[in-house]
């Protein structure tokens, strides 16, 4: 894959790495997600979005919210989704281009206590985190020329799922409802072959959907509770199909209390909920990663 389709997965992962970052290391993934916005492939989708936008006006009139108290500034938003975007990617240029200013301003409009590291966590994750999943869609969505920054992806969803049959047939359903093809390991053919091998036979796919269902249960040594996790194999897999495909293209569903690895971080997880809005979270990370959506076809 070239550097212009992979942009946007390299993209994802400086953000992760803010998002992991302490006040020593946070720096270099700025500055590089700095220099892969400022990319040649992406400088007219930025064209688009910052003109006519006033970057100092709508921080001027942010400072002017503040009514004496620390934490009292805010900032306020356009209602235009597309204003928004123009004005988040100013910022992240401008928190790139000198990375003392992202403390100040974290410090004055997203206060969070005493320490400069939650100011700039909380930047990342009010400002930066939302900016580079709604900037690809934007990008993906601006016509012909989007084919220049991502490849052909499969339709085919890999599920990796435990004991929980009910929650294994119902992403299905909601995956095939949508125009996938939801591929179940258990009902692919043997054909004489181990499990891993028949992981790796059918791991042609644009993306993977991981059930954390409470099957087993296990506790550290020095622990005194069992705790609900999920299987061995379903961890084991959600290792596999996270480095083949791109942690963005890697999408849990937490049912019930489930033990979290804590090796899962940046990978994008949704509680199962009874009501259903999963099902809307799924597709929009299935067309985040590039794949279209029918939504007339959306069962809700």
């Amino acid at each position: 894959m070239s550097e212009a389709q992979d942009i946007f997965a390299q993209i994802n992962n400086a953000v992760l790495d803010l998002q992991a970052a302490d006040l020593q290391s946070y720096i270099r993934p700025l500055k590089r997600l700095g220099r892969l916005l400022q990319h040649s492939e992406l400088k007219l989708y930025n064209d688009q979005l910052i003109a006519h936008i006033d970057l100092e006006a709508f921080l001027s009139a942010g400072e002017k919210t503040q009514q004496g108290t620390m934490g009292s500034t805010h900032l306020d938003w356009p209602d235009d989704d597309r204003e928004v975007l123009g004005l988040q990617l100013l910022l992240i240029l401008r928190f790139c281009d000198d990375p003392k200013y992202t403390a100040l301003f974290g410090h004055k409009f997203y206060y969070s206590g005493n320490k400069i590291i939650n100011d700039m966590r909380a930047v990342t994750g009010q400002i930066i985190v939302p900016f580079a999943r709604d900037y690809k869609n934007y990008v993906l969505q601006q016509g012909d020329t989007s084919a220049q920054l991502i490849r052909h992806l499969s339709n085919k969803v890999f599920i990796i799922h435990g004991r929980d049959g009910e929650a294994r047939e119902t992403v299905a359903h909601v995956l095939g409802s949508i125009g996938f093809e939801p591929i179940i390991l258990h009902e692919q053919a043997n054909r004489g072959r181990t499990v891993i091998e028949k992981v790796e036979a059918n791991s042609e796919v644009g993306f993977a959907v991981v059930l954390l269902t409470p099957d087993d249960a296990g506790k550290a040594m020095d622990a005194s509770e069992l705790e609900p996790r999920a299987r061995q194999n379903v961890l084991l897999e959600l290792g596999y199909f996270m480095a083949r495909l791109g942690r963005d293209k890697v999408c849990a569903l937490m049912k019930g209390r489930v033990e979290i690895p804590s090796d899962f971080a940046g990978v994008v997880w949704e509680r199962m909920d009874e009501n259903g809005g999963w099902k809307q979270t799924l597709a929009r990370e299935l067309q985040a990663a590039g794949h279209a959506i029918d939504w007339n076809k959306f069962m809700r």
